[in-house]
C-alpha cells in the first residue's frame, strides 16, 4: 500500500507568514525512520511536506480510482506550521480531500490541543485534574488554588513554556512570558507533588494499553517535567517502565486514561499524563493526540517493553488506522 508520511520541517509552503509559529516540531531522523519502518513492513512511502502544496503531491502518489476505494493513506505527523489549532490543519486537509490517515481527526487534536477543554471534558466525566485557572494578565484572583502552581500555555505540547511559581510575584511574571511570547491565554493549575505516569495507549474500539512509565526524578528539587530538562539539560530525565506500581492502582490508571481517549475523541493512539499525589489519588495533567514516536520516546518504550520493535509499532498505528476506516487490517 503507499503510504504517505506528511510531516512540517520546511515551513516556507504557506501564503503568508502570519499568526503564532508552531513550536513543535518532529527531527529528520524520527521522520526518516518512521518511513524505514514503514517499508520494512511492506508499504511504498513517501516522505512530503503537510504545507499548501499537500494535496497535489498526494494526488500524484495516490491517484484516485473512482471505483475503488483510496489507493493510499497518510502516516501523520504534521504538528502544523502556524495560527491556532495548527495540529488539526493537515488532518483537516485531508479530511476535505478523502484521504485516510493515522491519528485523531480535527476535533480530536483541537480538544487534545486546548488543555481548558481537555480538562473540563475529563471533569465532566467525574475524571480527576488538578484544580485550575485561565489567566490572561496574572492578577486576576486566584481563588481556592494553592500554590506552588504550574503555569503553562493553554494550547500546547512538549512542555512549552512551563513553569512553576510559588507566589503572586512570579504568577504574573510567569503569565506575562506566556501571553506575549505564545500569543495565548496562561493556564494555571496546582502543582501536584508525587509520582508522574505516562500512559501509552494504542487502538481504537479495543483499546490496548502499553506498560506504564513513570518518570524518575531521583534526588531533583524541581519535580516537574520542563522543557529544559527533556531537550537542554545534559544529564536528561531517566524513566522507569514497567513502572512499579501496585496491581489495583495500575488499573484505576488504566481505566482513567481510557476513559481520558474517549473523552477527547482521540483515535488510534495517544498518550495521558498523570501526577498521583501523596495520598496515591491519580490526577490527569492532560492527554497528547501525538505523541513523539521517536526511538527514545516515551510512547516506542512503553510499546517495546510490550513486545512491540520499533517498526512493528509504526505498522501497527497504521493498521490500526486502515482497520478503522476500511473494517479489516492491511492486506
Amino acid at each position: 500500500m503507499r503510504v504517505a508520511v506528511v510531516w512540517n520541517h520546511d515551513r516556507t509552503g504557506v501564503i503568508n507568514r502570519f499568526g503564532q509559529s508552531c513550536p513543535e516540531h518532529y527531527d529528520r531522523e524520527t521522520v526518516e525512520s518512521v518511513v524505514a519502518a514503514l517499508q520494512e513492513g511492506g508499504q511504498e512511502s513517501l516522505l512530503c511536506e503537510g504545507d499548501k502544496g499537500l494535496l497535489a503531491t498526494l494526488e500524484r502518489f495516490m491517484p484516485p480510482d473512482p471505483q475503488a476505494r483510496p489507493s493510499g493513506m497518510v502516516f501523520n505527523m504534521a504538528y502544523g506550521i502556524q495560527g491556532e489549532c495548527r495540529s488539526t490543519h493537515v488532518s483537516a486537509m485531508l479530511e476535505m480531500a478523502g484521504v485516510p490517515y493515522t491519528g485523531s481527526s480535527p476535533l480530536g487534536h483541537g480538544l487534545a490541543l486546548d488543555k481548558v477543554i481537555t480538562k473540563r471534558l475529563i471533569r465532566d466525566r467525574g475524571l480527576p485534574t488538578p484544580n485550575f485557572r485561565v489567566m490572561r494578565r496574572g492578577t486576576e484572583s486566584t481563588g481556592d488554588l494553592r500554590f506552588p502552581l504550574v503555569v503553562k500555555p493553554r494550547h500546547g505540547f512538549a512542555s512549552f513554556g512551563l513553569q512553576l511559581v510559588h507566589e503572586p510575584a512570579q504568577l504574573r511574571q510567569a503569565v506575562e512570558v506566556i501571553v506575549t511570547q505564545y500569543a495565548q491565554d496562561a493556564l494555571v493549575e496546582e502543582y501536584i507533588e508525587g509520582r508522574e505516569i505516562w500512559v501509552a495507549l494504542l487502538g481504537n474500539e479495543e483499546l490496548e494499553v502499553l506498560p506504564l512509565v513513570e518518570q524518575d526524578f531521583g534526588e531533583r528539587e524541581t519535580r516537574l517535567v520542563t522543557w529544559e530538562a527533556k531537550h537542554v539539560a545534559a544529564e536528561g530525565l531517566p524513566v522507569i517502565c514497567p513502572a512499579q506500581i501496585g496491581s489495583k492502582l495500575a488499573t484505576v490508571l488504566r481505566d482513567i486514561s481510557v476513559a481520558t481517549f474517549r473523552a477527547c475523541q482521540c483515535r488510534d493512539y495517544a498518550r495521558v499524563d498523570l501526577r498521583i499525589d501523596r495520598s496515591g489519588q491519580p490526577l490527569v495533567l492532560e492527554i497528547n493526540s501525538m505523541p513523539a514516536l521517536s526511538m527514545t520516546s516515551n510512547y516506542v518504550l512503553a510499546a517495546t517493553t510490550a513486545g512491540y520493535s520499533f517498526s512493528s509499532v509504526v505498522n501497527r498505528i497504521l493498521d490500526v488506522a486502515h482497520t478503522r476506516y476500511f473494517g479489516i487490517g492491511i492486506p
